[in-house]
């Protein structure tokens, strides 16, 4: 996902500088509501959840995004390290931007007071390929793992997203200590009384993961890591072939579905299914026109997902959700489609409202 967005590049310059400054803005705004003393925080997720990536490092609100699109739970993109080898992670890789209330704390606070929540997003095209993903940089397992836990305390948020592509689904190293710290971050949970869920987001072809996906998913089995989701980025298939986004779509999820059944032969099929995450680029992607998500395929995939029971719908992101740039493909703020404002959004968020659990 996201094969074309630099966030240091982003993030340079006046960007930076501006986003600094919001923070210490938003830092001496005063008392606040802590996510902890919000009845929302630390909730279970849904069994079934729409929530659309958002690009944190714009400098909007993404809980002001989320209310203007409908949208009561976001993918927050991403945590990274500053620098190959620390194990400290940033938002966006920013050292303006730590693991703090004062980041993002009042957007995550607004979504659980909504009844949402946020799941944070580690990883990412930009972070796999400058070894700034944070278990690909840090080579301890212990801090990894504080990593994690420091996240959930901080932002009462109950799900943490994995996005492993590009160089990092191949660092076997990375891998193996990645699937380490969650098993840890997991148990820590379960000591701890916090409700926490891990999802990994991988790219994926038509009819499943390739190897390198599959064998992420048998070191985590190995490691007695527990994944609660697995999430297909279905577009960027690169190919070249004319794609239907809507079928190929369906079909990965197949794949996934039966290579999950090899992997975990004791689970129940319809529990399988309530495993598979799918993001979908909404319009045109960043590989082209041939791989274009259209508003027709968004209706054919929301109906198809709630028809299987699968966990979550999510898009790459929030910001492409209108039809501002017609045409253009990959664009970070546009669909590259005639689309009305957050068509997506609108789309896939009764997914969620349909199968919300009762408290």
């Amino acid at each position: 996902m996201r094969r074309s967005r630099p966030l240091h590049a982003l993030l340079s310059g006046v960007t930076a500088t501006a986003l600094s400054a919001g923070l210490v803005a938003l830092a001496g705004t005063g008392a606040h509501a802590s996510p902890e003393t919000s009845s929302h925080a630390g909730r279970p997720m849904p069994a079934h959840v729409a929530a659309p990536y958002v690009e944190t490092w714009t400098g909007e609100s993404p809980a002001a995004l989320a209310a203007q699109s409908g949208n009561t739970y976001l993918t927050m993109a991403f945590l990274q390290t500053p620098a190959a080898g620390s194990c400290t992670a940033y938002w966006n890789g920013s050292t303006t931007q730590p693991i703090a209330k004062a980041t993002f704390g009042d957007d995550i606070a607004a979504l659980q007071a909504r009844g949402g929540n946020a799941i944070p997003s580690f990883g990412g095209y930009g972070a796999d390929t400058t070894g700034t993903e944070l278990a690909d940089s840090c080579t301890s397992v212990d801090a990894i793992a504080a990593v994690y836990e420091n996240l959930a305390r901080t932002y009462g948020v109950t799900r943490i997203d994995l996005d492993i592509e590009a160089d990092s689904i191949t660092d076997t190293a990375g891998i193996d200590r990645r699937n380490k710290a969650v098993a840890k971050a997991e148990r820590w949970a379960e000591r701890t009384g916090h409700e926490l869920q891990f999802s990994y987001t991988l790219p994926t072809t038509n009819t499943g993961l390739a190897p390198s996906g599959v064998a992420l998913l048998r070191n985590a089995v190995d490691n007695h890591t527990r994944v609660d989701v697995v999430n297909i980025m279905a577009f960027d298939y690169w190919d070249g072939a004319q794609h239907d986004m809507a079928a190929d779509t369906r079909s990965a999820a197949a794949g996934l579905h039966d290579q999950l059944a090899a992997l975990y032969p004791k689970q129940h099929p319809r529990k399988l299914w309530g495993m598979i995450g799918v993001t979908e680029m909404p319009g045109i992607d960043d590989f082209g026109p041939q791989e274009t998500f259209t508003t027709d395929d968004a209706v054919k995939v929301e109906k198809w997902a709630e028809e299987k029971g699968i966990d979550t719908l999510s898009f790459w992101a929030l910001q492409r959700d209108n039809g501002g740039c017609v045409g253009t493909a990959g664009a970070n703020s546009c669909s590259g489609i005639a689309q009305d404002p957050w068509y997506f959004s609108h789309t896939f968020e009764p997914f969620t409202r349909g199968h919300h659990h009762h408290w």
